[in-house]
C-alpha cells in the first residue's frame, strides 16, 4: 500500500506548517503559515503551494502539536474520574517532589479534573492481580447518572492495581457503554500498564479529557483530504517514534504529545547513519520552542517519565506514555524579548506565533523577538524572510530595540543592536542549558557528539552553541527549515507495550523474562496482523526497566542481545546506573518494567546523492558579502552564499553566511564548512 507515488508528510507547528514530499530520492519542502483555528487548513494550504494532488500520494504521514497545545492550554473537555473506593483524591494528594526543594513560590498543580467529578465505587483488586471484589453496578449507574446532569463529556476509570489485572476496569467499561452509549470512556489499562496511582490516573484522566478533540481533529483531516481525493488513510506521528493508524491514535491521544518534535529526532538519526556518526546531539529550532534530544550509539533514549507544565514553581502534570526523551524549551524564532518589574531582560516563553507574528512580518507585532534581533545583527537577510514572501522593514525592527533599549535602566545607554545581541546571547545561554540537561546531565560528555542542528532557526544558532560547549562539529542536514516533517517519511509503524511486574535478577529468572517478551511479541504480531500488516514486515526490541533492590526509579537497559545471561544483565544494569547516577553499589537488582517496542517495517525512498563539485572552490555560490554580529559582539564582513548553488565536495571557510530560503547559517571565523553527498553541511569548529 506504499509502493510508487510521491511520500507526504507534514508537520503543524506553533507558527509554520511544514510539508515534504518525497519522489524517486527527488525531495521539495514547503513552508506554509499555521491556520490556528483550522490546522488541517493549513495542511492543505502547503498542498496547494506545492501543487501536490491528493490522488497523487501514496502515503502520507502527519504530525502536530494539537495535543500539547489542547492540554497547555486547558481546551480538554468536562471529564469525569470514577475511581476505586478511597481513592478519590489521587489527584489532589499527586508526589510531594518538588522542582526546586527551597523554592517558596511552589504550588502543588492543580487537578485536571475537580473533586467533584471524582466519584468512587466499590471493587479491589490486590496487587497480585486477584479479584477481591467486582465493581459494585448500583455505585456505577449512580456514577453515570450523575455525571449526566453535569454534562459530562468524557469519562476515566482507573482502578488500583489494574495494571496487573484489567478485568474490574474492563467490566466498569461495559456497563459504560450499555448505559451511555455515546460517551467517550477510557481505562487506565487501555493507556498505561505501568504502576503507580497517581501517574497513571492522571495520564488517564489527561487521555480521556483530550480524546473528543483529538477524534474530530483527526476525522476532520481525513475528511478533508479524502474530499481532495487522496485515496489512503493517512498516519500520524507519536511520541515514541514511530508511525501510527488514525484509530490507533484515537484510542490513546496522549501518544501525540510530541509528536511533531519527535519526527526531527528521528531524521537525525536516519541522516546520521549515512555518515557513521553514532553519538549525535539534536537541536531543533522552530518558530516558538527549541527542543534538544541525544542518539548514543545509534540509539534513542526513551522515557515514560514526561511532565508537561513542570516549572520552578510548578510539579506540573505527569504523562506514563513513551516519548523520545526531548528537554523544549520557549526560545523560538517567535519568542518575545521583555523586561520584569525589577529591570531584567528575558526571552520566552511567550511568543508571537504565525499572527501577528515578529516585527519583521509588519502584522502587527511591537515586541522584539528572536528573529527579529537575527535581522538587525545581519545574520538573517532581509530580502529573503521566509523565503522573500515577507517585505522586511528594518527600520520597524530597529525602532523596536530602541524601545527595548531605552527601557534597560544602566549607563552607558544601550543601543539598539546592543540590545539585539542581548536578547540573542540570552536565547543561546537557555539554548545551552537545554543541551546540558540531555547530554551532561545524563552522563555524557558534549565533546564526544556532534551537533546536528534543524528547525527554521537552528542553523543561526548552531555553532555558537557548540562553541560554547566544545562540540567538535556541527551538522545542517538538506531540507533543515522542514527536517520534522522529512524524518516522518524515514520511520516504522511502531507500538509499544510496558507491563510492570517485579522480578529479582537469579539464575530461574532468565526464562520468566523470555517467557514474558514472548507474550509481549505475540499480542504485538495479533494487533499488527489484524491491521492487515504482514508477519514478514514487523520486528521488535525489548527493554528492561531495573533498579537496585530498595530504590523508588529505575535504569532503561537496552537488550540488543536476547540471549543476555542474568550475570551479564546485571553487569549491563550497574554500567548503565554509574553511567547515570555516578556510582554503583553491591545491591541485588530487580526488573520493574517489561518494555516492548514493536515495529512493522514501512517502504522508503532514500535520498539521492547530488552531483560531485568539478572543484572544491565555492565562488560560484557566492551571492555577495554583509556586516553581521557575531556571537562573541564582533562585527565581521561575512562572504553570503546560495545554499542551493553548492555541490557536494565544496569547502568555505568563516566568517561566512549559507542562505536558503526558509533559514540561514552563520559560519564563524576559523569554521571549515564540507558539503556532504546530499547537500548537507558539515560545519568543523576551530583546528577540527
Amino acid at each position: 500500500y506504499m509502493a510508487g507515488g510521491i511520500r507526504v508528510a507534514t508537520d503543524i507547528g506553533g507558527t509554520f506548517t511544514d510539508l515534504v514530499a518525497l519522489c524517486d530520492g527527488r525531495v521539495s519542502a514547503i513552508k506554509s503559515h499555521t491556520v490556528p483555528d483550522d490546522f488541517a487548513q493549513g495542511v492543505l494550504h502547503t498542498l496547494e503551494k506545492g501543487d501536490i494532488a491528493s490522488a497523487d500520494i501514496a502515503f502520507f504521514v502527519h504530525g502536530s502539536t494539537i495535543v500539547i497545545n489542547a492540554l497547555t492550554q486547558y481546551k480538554g473537555v468536562k471529564t469525569g474520574l470514577i475511581t476505586t473506593r478511597g481513592f478519590r483524591d489521587v489527584l489532589e494528594i499527586a508526589r510531594g517532589n518538588t522542582p526546586d526543594l527551597f523554592n517558596t513560590y511552589y504550588r502543588k498543580p492543580k487537578p485536571y479534573i475537580p473533586r467533584y467529578l471524582r466519584q468512587e465505587v466499590s471493587e479491589r483488586t490486590d496487587h497480585r492481580g486477584n479479584i477481591i471484589t467486582q465493581p459494585c453496578e448500583a455505585e456505577l449507574v449512580a456514577a453515570l447518572d450523575f455525571f449526566k446532569q453535569e454534562a459530562v463529556e468524557a469519562i476515566a476509570v482507573c482502578f488500583l492495581h489494574s495494571y496487573v489485572n484489567p478485568e474490574n476496569e474492563q467490566l466498569a467499561l461495559a456497563l459504560i457503554k450499555r448505559q451511555w452509549p455515546g460517551i467517550t470512556s477510557l481505562a487506565s489499562h487501555q493507556i498505561c500498564r505501568e504502576w503507580r496511582e497517581y501517574e497513571r490516573t492522571n495520564t488517564t484522566a489527561l487521555a480521556a479529557s483530550i480524546q473528543p478533540l483529538a477524534d474530530a481533529y483527526l476525522n476532520r483531516l481525513e475528511h478533508v483530504l479524502r474530499e481532495k481525493r487522496l485515496g489512503i488513510s493517512p498516519f500520524i506521528m507519536q511520541s515514541n517514534g514511530g508511525i501510527a493508524s488514525v484509530n490507533s491514535v484515537c484510542a490513546n491521544p496522549v501518544s501525540l504529545v510530541e509528536s511533531g518534535p519527535a519526527g526531527g529526532v528521528l531524521g537525525a538519526l536516519a541522516y546520521s547513519k549515512l555518515f557513521g556518526e553514532h553519538n549525535v546531539l539534536t537541536l531543533d529550532i522552530g518558530g516558538t520552542t527549541a527542543k534538544c534530544s541525544l542518539i548514543h550509539n545509534g540509539m534513542v533514549r526513551i522515557t515514560t517519565d514526561y511532565h508537561i507544565e513542570k516549572t520552578r514553581k510548578n510539579a506540573g502534570y505527569s504523562i506514563k506514555t513513551p516519548v523520545i526523551d526531548i528537554v523544549e524549551i520557549g526560545s523560538g524564532g517567535g519568542s518575545i524579548a521583555w523586561l520584569d518589574d525589577a529591570g531584567c531582560l528575558h526571552v520566552g516563553p511567550h511568543s508571537a506565533g504565525s499572527s501577528p507574528g515578529p516585527v519583521a512580518y509588519g502584522l502587527g507585532g511591537s515586541e522584539p523577538t528572536i528573529t527579529d534581533a537575527n535581522l538587525l545583527t545581519g545574520r538573517i537577510n532581509p530580502e529573503r524572510l521566509v523565503g522573500g514572501e515577507i517585505k522586511t522593514r528594518l527600520d520597524t525592527v530597529r525602532a523596536a530595540f530602541a524601545t527595548l533599549a531605552e527601557q534597560i535602566k544602566v549607563e552607558p545607554k544601550v543601543e539598539p543592536i546592543a540590545a539585539a545581541q542581548g536578547v540573542l546571547q540570552l536565547a543561546n545561554a537557555n539554548m545551552i542549558n537545554a543541551l546540558k540537561l540531555v547530554s551532561l546531565n545524563r552522563g555524557h560528555d558534549p565533546r564526544d557528539f556532534s551537533l546536528m542542528a534543524f528547525g527554521g532557526g537552528g542553523a543561526l544558532h548552531a555553532v555558537a552553541l557548540a562553541e560554547e560547549l566544545n562540540i567538535p562539529k556541527v551538522i545542517i542536514p538538506p531540507y533543515a527549515a522542514v527536517f520534522s516533517a522529512w524524518g516522518m517519511l524515514m520511520i516504522d509503524l511502531r507500538r509499544d507495550y510496558i507491563n510492570t511486574a517485579i522480578i529479582p535478577f537469579h539464575a530461574a529468572a532468565q526464562r520468566e523474562i523470555e517467557t514474558r517478551f514472548a507474550d509481549l511479541e505475540q499480542e504485538a504480531e495479533r494487533e499488527f496482523v489484524a491491521q492487515g500488516i504482514r508477519r514478514a514486515a514487523i520486528y521488535h526490541q525489548r527493554y528492561l526497566d531495573a533498579r537496585y533492590v530498595g530504590q523508588e526509579h529505575t535504569v532503561k537497559l537496552n537488550l540488543c542481545d536476547e540471549t543476555l545471561s542474568i550475570a551479564s544483565l546485571t553487569e549491563d544494569f550497574h554500567k548503565a546506573h554509574e553511567k547515570e547516577y555516578t556510582f554503583r553499589l553491591d545491591n541485588p537488582v530487580e526488573v520493574v518494567n517489561f518494555h516492548l517496542a514493536s515495529f512493522a517495517r514501512v517502504e522508503k525512498t532514500e535520498l539521492e546523492p547530488l552531483s560531485k563539485a568539478a572543484s572544491p572552490d565555492p565562488s560560484s555560490a557566492l551571492s555577495g558579502r554583509r556586516e553581521v554580529v557575531y556571537a562573541d559582539g564582533n562585527v565581521l564582513t561575512a562572504q553570503i552564499y546560495e545554499r542551493e548553488r553548492l555541490a557536494p565536495g565544496m569547502e568555505i571557510s568563516g566568517p561566512a553566511v549559507i542562505e536558503e530560503a526558509t533559514s540561514a547559517a552563520v559560519i564563524h571565523q576559523g569554521n571549515r564548512v564540507v558539503v556532504d553527498d546530499y547537500g548537507g553541511l558539515h560545519i568543523h569548529l576551530g583546528d577540527a
